[in-house]
């Protein structure tokens, strides 16, 4: 399948360079982690979560399970996970469960964990469950613009 397309098209609209690291099946985001070679806390990944019909995408490393509590205090807002059939309609380009952890290509408002890495490389699915997006962790933030960040995620 390799990258989504509206995840490929967004970044050649943003004249991002980019690098394909392949990696074996994988169906979750720790496992793929650990198929690609990559640290768990490197690799960011999408949960979309939902308010009333209101869709946003919660960022956070692999290593770590997304904190609803933590997430509604942040925002003060209420959020619960989006249903499976929700997900698959917002990310029809996308393998189930490949969510790539970039909110704008799918019109949506992303809220980045403080525990992603600011500095080095990150890496996020591709829209695959074989395929991750290898960038700059400057890069994918600006990219991330204008998000809310801060604290809501534990260890696994």
């Amino acid at each position: 399948m390799s990258v989504a397309r509206r995840l490929s098209q967004y970044l050649a609209d943003q004249g991002i360079v980019y690098a394909r690291v392949q990696h074996p099946y994988s169906s979750t985001a720790t496992r793929t982690a650990e198929a690609a070679h990559v640290p768990g806390d490197r690799l960011a990944k999408g949960v979309l979560v939902e308010d009333a019909g209101h869709y946003m995408l919660a960022i956070l490393p692999a290593s770590r399970r997304l904190h609803l509590g933590q997430l509604h205090h942040l925002i003060g807002e209420h959020v619960g996970l989006a249903t499976e059939q929700e997900v698959v309609e917002t990310f029809a380009d996308c393998a189930r469960g490949a969510i790539p952890a970039l909110g704008a290509p799918y019109g949506l408002e992303s809220i980045v964990d403080e525990h992603v890495p600011t500095e080095g490389d990150v890496y996020l699915e591709g829209g695959d469950h074989e395929t991750l997006i290898k960038l700059p962790a400057v890069t994918w933030r600006e990219l991330l613009r204008p998000s809310r960040q801060g604290l809501f995620s534990r260890h696994l």
